[in-house]
């Protein structure tokens, strides 16, 4: 193409004088990072400079790749701060606030936080089922992890659209708003309110929400029926709401067309082509979902709009169901969700008749029952690789009736991973009722019994001592070893009547154990209950650290009353088995120097006049050291 046929306008003859000149005009799209250039006809009278042009073009370009590295970086910077906040959140919900780790983990993400909005003023989320988004990308998915510790799930869940961190937000805002997000924030009797309660009641101005509420509320048709459009979304949720707010109280008449193509008494109403082919896009995306999932939503629906109460009753029925169905298939985080739903239906249903509380009672005891329990034991016991992510939630979730079907439940199941979720959960339910667990102290299965120890060594109720003591003598050593253990924790003081014979036990790690709980002062006995122990014909073959230990036990529990013992020990005489009677002589001088009473002296006395020389120097050497030890005193 020539120079005259690019462009009409312009003529390049001899002697003619230019009309116009072709000139490059830019046009640039900042949502899709792209410069665009058209080449139109524009009138310019005089001389036009092409360097001029290019070098206005090359800035365009510049303005554009810059813009685009700035929202890339802006959306690392939000990325890594949701990083932040989960670690931060989740570190503050587990260990408390006090907790050095988390200060740690919150001070990071304050700092973070705090440094974004210092460059971005704001911080916004708009909050969809899949998770958030964040100008137009998804920066954190609502199926990430756990759902009960997802955030972006329980936003959604809890009917929050849009939530929005200001400039100046301080350290007190973020710890409410954590406390707001797990349910710690308020008063006594607002613990089950939802997060939208818990923030309205402080009504921060640094950290604003919109609710679906509101976006139902002020919601045009045309937006409802083309949810998800193709264009960028420039203004934040609260601006549009604001916005049409503003728009209705200017003219009503407008929003009652609007909705009177819904109207009851309308049959139908037009859809265009494009409408239409984005119903239908929809509805793909719909049929391509779990099963599961999808019916949920519908029951959900119709529990949220039926106003039938013998529909209801039957809906309830039929959530009674698809519960054990759940349940027998492992499917906990769906089960969660139904029971989180059934829970709130009084609030949600005020309506809701005595007899559909009784129903959704019923369904709440029958997941305790030992037909559901058992439910979960085949499944647990039966799978391969069975899920129990969300097991812990349904657990906690049940009554504390479910104890007893729960306990059979920890006894019969085989992995030690699988038992320890029972164990959290009968943590919390049978606080109450302790004896229903403790009875289980007697079954035969060692490791169903340790799993009871290891419960009530955490509950520390003093009360449960006697049944502890009771297994003392329990077949396996194992489970003597941590009843000692346990008892050293549910009664640290007091008698030493049924400890002291374990010294006899034939297995030396229960002997050991049972001597450091003698060895803490805090134990009295007679010396009637040693004197089986220390007078037998095998208390000589014991260790050495062992009998030196007995006796320092001896003279913790005793007291003087063991000294006429030991007196002896130093004044006997015999030529059979000389190197063990010195011995044992030697231990019994130490225990009496320690033991430093008057009593104990006197014995001492008694030493240095009789038996062999080694023993009256020992003697001599106890008696000196108390000496100084009294003047030192």
């Amino acid at each position: 193409m020539n120079s005259s046929e690019s462009c009409p306008g312009r003529t390049t003859g001899p002697g003619r004088k230019p009309l116009a000149t072709c000139t490059p005009i830019l046009s640039t799209n900042y949502t899709h990072h792209e410069l665009i250039i058209f080449l139109t006809n524009r009138l310019v009278t005089g001389t036009t400079s092409y360097m001029s042009d290019l070098q206005a073009a090359q800035d365009i370009m510049a303005a554009a790749t810059a813009a685009k590295k700035d929202t890339d970086q802006e959306l690392n910077s939000v990325i890594q701060l949701l990083k932040a906040l989960d670690r931060a959140s989740r570190n503050i919900r587990t260990f408390g606030q006090r907790n050095s780790v988390a200060q740690k983990f919150f001070i990071q993400f304050f700092t973070d936080l705090s440094t974004h909005l210092a460059q971005y003023s704001v911080l916004t989320f708009m909050v969809q089922r899949e998770g958030l988004i964040f100008k137009e990308s998804l920066v954190y998915g609502s199926q990430t992890g756990d759902a009960s510790e997802n955030f972006a799930f329980k936003f959604y869940s809890d009917g929050i659209r849009e939530i929005t961190f200001h400039q100046d937000i301080t350290e007190e805002d973020i710890l409410f708003f954590f406390d707001a997000l797990w349910g710690t924030a308020g008063t006594a009797g607002t613990e089950d309110d939802d997060i939208v309660t818990r923030l309205w009641a402080k009504n921060l101005p640094t950290l604003t929400i919109v609710t679906a509420d509101e976006v139902m509320k002020v919601s045009e048709l045309d937006s409802v029926l083309t949810p998800q459009m193709n264009k960028p979304q420039e203004n934040s949720l609260r601006e549009i709401v604001s916005d049409v707010k503003a728009k209705e109280a200017k003219d009503p008449q407008d929003r009652q067309r609007q909705k009177s193509r819904l109207s009851p008494n309308v049959m139908g109403y037009e859809v265009s082509e494009e409408e239409l082919s984005t119903l239908a896009k929809e509805i793909a995306e719909e049929s391509g979902r779990d099963n599961i999932l999808y019916l949920l939503d519908i029951l959900t629906a119709i529990l949220s709009s039926e106003r039938s109460p013998v529909l209801l009753g039957k809906l309830l029925e039929i959530y009674k169901g698809i519960l054990i169905s759940l349940i027998q298939g492992g499917h906990w985080t769906i089960t969660e969700n139904v029971l989180g739903i059934l829970g709130n239906a009084e609030s949600l249903r005020q309506d809701l008749t005595d007899e559909h509380k009784k129903m959704i009672h019923d369904l709440f005891e029958n997941l305790g029952s030992s037909d559901t329990i058992g439910l979960i034991e085949t499944y647990l016991n039966t799978t391969e690789m069975p899920r129990t992510d969300g097991l812990a939630a349904i657990l906690l979730t049940m009554k504390p009736s479910a104890v007893p079907a729960l306990c059979a439940l920890l006894g019969n199941l085989e992995q030690p991973a699988h038992q320890t979720l029972v164990t959290t959960a009968l943590l919390e339910l049978a606080i109450d009722t302790p004896e229903l667990v403790a009875k289980h102290l007697t079954d035969r299965r060692p490791g169903f019994v340790r799993n009871i120890l290891g419960i009530l060594t955490r509950w520390n109720n003093p009360r449960l001592a006697d049944n502890v003591e009771k297994i003392l003598r329990y077949p396996d050593p194992l489970i003597r070893r941590e009843t000692v253990r346990t008892l050293a924790v549910l009664r640290p003081n007091g008698t030493a009547t049924k400890l002291i014979p374990l010294m006899n036990d034939q297995d030396e790690n229960v002997r050991l154990t049972t001597l450091k709980s003698l060895l803490t002062g805090n134990y009295t006995a007679p010396f009637s209950s040693w004197a089986p122990i220390v007078n037998s014909e095998e208390f000589g073959e014991r260790p050495p650290a062992e009998r030196r230990n007995i006796f320092h036990a001896m003279r913790l529990t005793t007291g003087d009353e063991a000294v006429p013992y030991w007196t002896g020990l130093l004044t006997e005489w015999g030529w059979t088995n000389r190197k063990k009677r010195e011995d044992l002589a030697l231990m019994a001088i130490d225990a009496l120097g320690k033991l430093g009473t008057a009593a104990a002296q006197s014995a001492l006395e008694a030493g240095t006049h009789k038996g062999p020389s080694a023993v009256r120097q020992a003697c001599a050497t106890a008696l000196l050291n108390i000496s100084k030890q009294i003047k030192t005193a």
